[in-house]
């Protein structure tokens, strides 16, 4: 089953990398990207405890204002799919 938000949170985050000048910032959302494709195609969804852990872990990437354009998608996105969940 695919989670299409995370799909696309992972787009936005691979378009950030792309986006930035800075290799171990592109180095840490090309990480991110690829856990939210491995919890999307996932037999289970992820819980929230997970997913606030992905967003801090994006919080803390310093790019520049283009790659953080897209860094604000994917987490649209991952609010999108949380929203969808039971809890918190």
């Amino acid at each position: 089953m695919t989670r299409s938000e995370l799909a696309t949170a992972a787009d936005r985050l691979d378009a950030a990398g792309e986006a930035t000048d800075d290799d171990s910032a592109a180095d840490r959302l090309d990480d991110v990207a690829a856990q939210l494709r491995d919890l999307a195609e996932a037999d289970r969804d992820p819980d929230h405890g997970r997913l606030a852990r992905i967003e801090s872990k994006l919080h803390d990437v310093d790019v520049g204002e283009s790659a953080a354009t897209e860094i604000d998608e994917a987490f649209a996105s991952i609010r999108s799919f949380r929203e969808t969940l039971d809890g918190v």
